[in-house]
């Protein structure tokens, strides 16, 4: 069972995820809260696998509440945020502050779910249709690292099938769906990932879909 919390000021939002997750049998909703303050002591107390944290909330935002949340190690949770086109900003700062997922709250609630158990699973998550807008973000700021990553082809040392699922990466894939686009394990596909980030000096998955970008592989 996947126990999630989750975190929105406004109650009709967590009222129907909250009566989606009901509906799931893995997946159970152990805590709610209005502000990210209280998200912060709700994990912290009742340690769930997945925060599904809300951006923008009066008081600490959902980014704060994402930086304490994650920098904990001692704390089993995942943040998986849930925002808007808008929002770009935000979730920018979400992934620095150490998210694990970015999804849209206009997306299927199927895929919301399926976005709960990916983040749950230990995976990277980014919707596709914010990929673009967050890479052209990402990499207009000076702090992003843009100066250590310098346009170039892609190294010799990748292999074809690592320069694929380098692709299916940009394109915003989780583990789960490179595995099934290549018809290969999730585990060989979780492993081709960990080879990128050591061959390419990647921190994240996010670094992973900017020089996907960089290398031309996927276009904007």
């Amino acid at each position: 069972m996947i126990r999630v919390v989750l975190v929105d000021d406004q109650p009709l939002i967590r009222t129907g995820l909250r009566v989606l997750i009901a509906d799931a049998p893995d997946l159970e909703v152990v805590g709610e809260a209005g502000d990210g303050a209280e998200a912060v002591d709700l994990v912290a107390r009742l340690r769930p696998d997945v925060a599904v944290m809300d951006i923008r909330m009066p008081g600490t935002d959902g980014i704060e509440a994402t930086r304490r949340i994650t920098a904990d190690p001692d704390l089993p949770t995942h943040v998986l945020v849930l925002t808007t086109f808008d929002d770009d900003d935000y979730v920018y700062g979400a992934l620095r502050a150490g998210a694990s997922g970015f999804l849209v709250k206009d997306l299927a609630l199927e895929t919301i779910l399926d976005g709960v158990r990916i983040v749950a699973a230990g995976d990277a998550l980014i919707a596709p249709g914010i990929t673009r807008r967050l890479i052209g973000e990402f990499a207009a700021r000076p702090d992003a690292g843009a100066a250590d990553r310098p346009r170039r082809a892609v190294t010799g040392s990748v292999t074809e099938r690592e320069r694929e699922v380098l692709t299916l990466v940009g394109r915003g894939l989780s583990n789960t769906e490179i595995a099934a686009e290549l018809t290969i394990s999730v585990a060989t596909a979780k492993a081709h990932v960990a080879r990128l980030f050591t061959k390419l000096g990647a921190r994240d998955r996010v670094h992973l879909v900017i020089q996907a970008y960089e290398f031309g592989l996927v276009s904007p």
